[in-house]
């Protein structure tokens, strides 16, 4: 018979298995414990990745200008001026890009909301591509779709100089339309651009432009003295209104092909 101790003792081999039990959970645990915080950290990562790409998204951004977004925080740096206290107000959206770029877009709508004319004035960042056609995208935002082709309508002269003017291709002098037009400076780094509706025909489409043109003044110039500059010479040049669309701002609607920087 077995004395009391002897039932009641345990053997190496069984705490072995015990310990060797216990290192096994051990192990488990920390296994599951590393997956649960890999699986944190990875959620973690593309949230980050997510939220990066919200400026991308965000309501009213050109949908064909990537890395643009809607700076709500700035304030408008340039105006119109009114003809009369009967003109109504007009949207100010401005955009931003992380690589400098900034553009002011100023539109007018008639009836039922449908736009008429839009005012861009674009400030060129390190985004800026230089061999991008000067004209790209402007049909679009005529609202004559991407597809469709524009051709040069001549010159009008406004206080910054020689526009450029854009129309539809076949469309006819008598015909009435919407014109594109643009301006660019190489110092400082700027892009005037936009489209007008207004008018009974082309003539006064272009008188119409002149004037938008003519009437656009500088804010603020953003620590830009090159911008102020602009501005203080093109005043000096500044023209009065006509709306019958006078011969003398256009400088020729034939002028086929438009050289060196407008």
């Amino acid at each position: 018979m077995q004395s009391p101790e002897a039932s009641t003792a345990v053997s190496p081999t069984q705490i072995h298995l015990t310990l060797l039990a216990f290192a096994d959970e051990v192990v488990g645990t920390l296994a599951r414990l590393i997956a649960y915080v890999g699986a944190l950290a990875l959620f973690a990562i593309l949230g980050v990745a997510a939220l990066g790409q919200l400026p991308d998204l965000q309501d009213g951004e050109p949908p064909d200008k990537p890395g643009w977004s809607v700076a709500d925080r700035s304030h408008p740096a340039f105006a119109v001026s009114r003809l009369d206290s009967s003109d109504k107000t007009i949207p100010y959206i401005i955009f931003r890009h992380p690589e400098g770029g900034r553009r002011d877009v100023l539109r007018w709508s008639g009836d039922a909301d449908k736009p008429v004319a839009e005012l861009e004035i674009y400030r060129q960042g390190a985004e800026f591509d230089v061999t991008r056609p000067a004209a790209a995208g402007l049909a679009a935002r005529m609202g004559l779709g991407a597809a469709v082709l524009l051709e040069q309508a001549g010159l009008i002269d406004t206080k910054f100089g020689p526009v450029a003017l854009f129309r539809p291709t076949g469309t006819t002098e008598s015909a009435q339309g919407c014109l594109g037009y643009l301006k660019r400076s190489e110092e400082p780094g700027l892009q005037i651009s936009g489209f007008s509706c207004q008018g009974d025909g082309l003539p006064a489409t272009r008188a119409a432009i002149a004037c938008t043109l003519n009437r656009l003044t500088l804010l603020t110039s953003g620590n830009e003295p090159k911008l102020a500059e602009l501005f203080a010479h093109a005043e000096l040049k500044r023209r009065s209104c006509d709306s019958r669309g006078s011969p003398d701002w256009l400088l020729g609607a034939a002028n086929a092909q438009l050289r060196g920087t407008l």
